[in-house]
């Protein structure tokens, strides 16, 4: 688990690739073969969740089967949390801004 989360879930491929697993557990053919890249692209993107800690691949027999491990999204969950207490704590502030927002499309438009 030495990649950061962050980085992990930046690629519009990999966020898909964890909505895929979010239903259940899949072998790595099963993943590759529902998207638009390569099987190597597939299995590059696996890797980074893995290191991550994102997913957690399993072998059985031949095959290789991955599964989300949804306790690592804690830190993003944390993060936006942080982010949203701002505006959730202080309502009337986020109508302000939205206000001044407005008031400065009304002025350019005036302007133009």
């Amino acid at each position: 688990m030495n990649r950061d989360v962050f980085q992990a879930i930046a690629d519009p491929t990999r966020r898909a690739i964890l909505g895929y697993l979010a239903s259940g557990t899949r072998n790595v053919n099963a993943i590759s073969g529902q998207f638009p890249v390569s099987r190597m692209a597939v299995y590059k993107h696996i890797k980074l969740l893995t290191a991550s800690g994102l997913i957690e691949v399993r072998q059985r027999g031949r095959e290789r089967f991955c599964e989300v491990r949804p306790e690592r999204l804690a830190e993003v969950s944390e993060w936006i949390d942080q982010l949203r207490q701002p505006w959730t704590a202080r309502p009337d502030q986020l109508d302000v801004a939205l206000q001044e927002a407005k008031s400065i499309r009304s002025n350019r438009k005036n302007k133009a």
